[in-house]
């Protein structure tokens, strides 16, 4: 019998749910605090795009324009780091101690595209 141990989330010290096992609907089950720090990132990246467009509609000058986007690019960077060092201590570990060896490979497709 093959038993998943209780993983923990580091960040909070309580049992990190992990994604579901049910891969024809995979969804993942991040703590509330977690969740709450990436939606809060995303509302401020969300805020941070809409004051881009303003920035273009007042036709400001391109440079300051431009140091805004990477702004924004590595604001996304963040959430993605984020995102993925707990898909990979969760979802990640989980599928492979199941003997799902193809999560190894659909990993690495992503972080391919994450850093391109």
């Amino acid at each position: 019998m093959n038993t998943v141990p209780e993983m923990m989330d580091p960040n909070t010290n309580a049992k990190a749910e992990a994604c579901s096992g049910d891969h024809s609907e995979r969804k993942s089950h991040h703590s509330d605090k977690v969740k709450n720090s990436l939606i809060s990132r995303l509302n401020r990246i969300e805020g941070q795009v809409r004051g881009i467009k303003g920035l273009i509609e007042k036709d400001t000058y391109c440079d300051d324009v431009l140091n805004q986007i990477a702004s924004v690019q590595s604001a996304l960077n963040g959430v993605g780091k984020l995102l993925l060092e707990h898909h990979m201590k969760s979802c990640v570990v989980q599928r492979i101690q199941e003997g799902d060896q193809d999560v190894l490979t659909e990993l690495m497709t992503t972080m391919n595209k994450l850093i391109k």
